[in-house]
């Protein structure tokens, strides 16, 4: 099983040696997929606009011939009969660059002029009943055409006429068409090239540059992730580029914490594996001189060496394990149902509070003592492992009233509770002491998050919280109480139905 010790060089060897994750030379990067994107979006808004301008120009230039072949119908409609000269009527007809013009009014349909009429007329436009569909359609229509064909336009008339019709030839009108989509096709293209660069170059400051710094953070701190100063700056911006900026900021953060503290852990392991060996050999010397005490015949040594040929083999026991958070996990728990209250006593001594049921025996300002255990409360737990909970919490409590200032020394006291819930035993370990302070609540039961005393390690409720879950309780801190009080709930096993029909049996 890999050592915690290797764990850390392993991942920032592994991280150093993988290539950075950049855009190759030679290939697009946002900036110019962005351009690409651009110009095109761009020019396609152009054709829409192109599509109706040019239709339009058609229309108003065959409205205008309208308009010129009804001031001509006024002037020949004046005159006598036939009394128009055909060289005045050719000039009329050539001052409105048309071929003929003719009205109908009532039943009778009049030609007005004509000069180099031919004999059928290539197209008929209605501008009385133009749609802006047909208007489309026809000016492409007239655009792709070819040759000198003619077009026959009809209009409303002036006076009672009913329609006025003219005819004209469709090359000058196809040629000034293509002049004005010439026109316009350059002018788009410098709106098109201006409203492109815009664009590009707002939405280069405002998304890409960012996203560049983004990603160039990422690829340094991809690099060396240990190190805090690769931790990006958010900017104060509150789109997503500015929320994405700030998640970043506190992803790297939790990993350059993550990775310290697993640095940590994996110089604990190794100062604790060196000191190891050495230290259980001078646990088990320790160990047969307890046992030669056990052969003295005082009273007193009587009585506690027991007690401490026990917290030896609990010393030694916790030494072959390499400490706790040495190991991946902590040994499954031997459970069983014990009595709470012999285990809550022996806590008390091994914390140093006192052999009586009143408070500490020695020093000026004792710390008082509190046992509140119900009579013959039971527990389905490992008594090790629930004894080392315990101890932990207990030394926290014990910790944090000795740091109270001499003015509150004497409020100092620990109550331990214990009772029943049906299938739960619930114990809690109370303190009159500061509390905890809020920033360490966050991350309470987390190894060297919690502690913030001198010497502190950060373990004890880490190792208390993982030995309750591994019995499948909880663990936690009770709010709106004087100073800290910790509640633990541990489930008794589920009878196991099988197993007890198999017990009748063989009874």
């Amino acid at each position: 099983m890999t050592s915690p010790v290797d764990i850390v060089p392993q991942a920032s060897e592994r991280l150093r040696a993988e290539p950075s994750r950049v855009v190759p030379r030679g290939r697009l990067g946002l900036s110019g997929k962005l351009l690409l994107l651009t110009i095109p979006l761009v020019m396609i808004a152009e054709v829409l606009i192109y599509v109706p301008a040019i239709a339009n120009f058609r229309m108003n230039r065959l409205n205008d011939r309208i308009a010129a072949a009804n001031t001509a119908a006024l002037v020949l409609d004046a005159a006598p009969s036939g009394m128009v000269p055909e060289s005045l009527a050719r000039q009329i007809l050539n001052s409105i660059d048309a071929r003929a013009v003719a009205i109908k009014m009532g039943q009778q349909r009049r030609m007005l002029a004509s000069a180099n009429l031919p004999s059928a007329v290539d197209h008929d436009v209605d501008m009385r009943e133009m749609t802006a569909w047909q208007a489309i359609v026809g000016a492409f229509e007239t655009m792709l055409e070819r040759g000198d064909e003619t077009i026959r336009v009809i209009g409303p008339a002036p006076g009672g006429a009913q329609f006025i019709e003219v005819v004209i030839d469709e090359l000058p009108l196809r040629r000034a068409m293509y002049r004005f989509s010439g026109n316009l096709l350059l002018f788009s293209l410098g709106i098109a090239v201006l409203t492109a660069a815009l664009v590009y170059f707002a939405l280069h400051f405002l998304f890409v540059r960012p996203m560049r710094r983004l990603t160039a953070n990422m690829v340094g701190f991809h690099q060396n992730p240990e190190n805090p100063d690769r931790i990006i700056l958010p900017s104060r911006r509150g789109d997503e580029i500015g929320v994405a900026e700030r998640e970043l900021s506190d992803m790297q953060r939790d990993l350059v914490s993550m990775l310290h503290q697993k640095s940590r852990l994996a110089a604990l392991g190794l100062a604790v594996s060196k000191i190891n060996h050495d230290l259980r050999n001078l646990l088990a010397s320790s160990q047969l001189i307890s046992d030669q005490l056990a052969g003295v015949p005082d009273p007193r040594v009587q009585r506690f060496a027991p007690k401490l040929v026990r917290s030896l083999e609990r010393a030694i026991a916790l030494c072959q394990s390499t400490l706790s958070y040495g190991r991946a996990q902590e040994a499954a728990p031997d459970r069983r149902m014990v009595l709470v209250e012999p285990i809550v006593n022996e806590v008390r001594e091994s914390a140093g509070l006192g052999s009586g049921t009143g408070a500490q025996a020695a020093g000026p300002a004792p710390i008082g003592w509190i046992n509140a255990i119900e009579r013959g409360l039971t527990i389905d737990a490992d008594p090790d492992q629930l004894f080392r909970v315990l101890l932990n919490l207990v030394r926290n409590a014990k910790q944090a009233l000795e740091s109270l200032p001499e003015t509150d020394l004497a409020t100092r006291q620990i109550r331990i509770t214990g009772r029943r819930e049906g299938t739960v035993a619930v114990i809690e370990i109370s303190d009159t002491g500061p509390g905890v302070p809020q920033r360490a609540r966050d991350h309470l039961f987390e190894a060297f998050q919690a502690s913030d005393r001198a010497g502190g390690t950060g373990l004890g409720l880490a190792i208390a919280a993982e030995l309750v879950r591994a019995h499948g309780g909880d663990i936690h801190l009770v709010e709106g109480t004087i100073g800290a009080t910790f509640r633990i709930a541990i489930p008794d096993r589920p009878v196991e139905l099988a197993s007890l029909r198999g017990e009748r049996i063989r009874a």
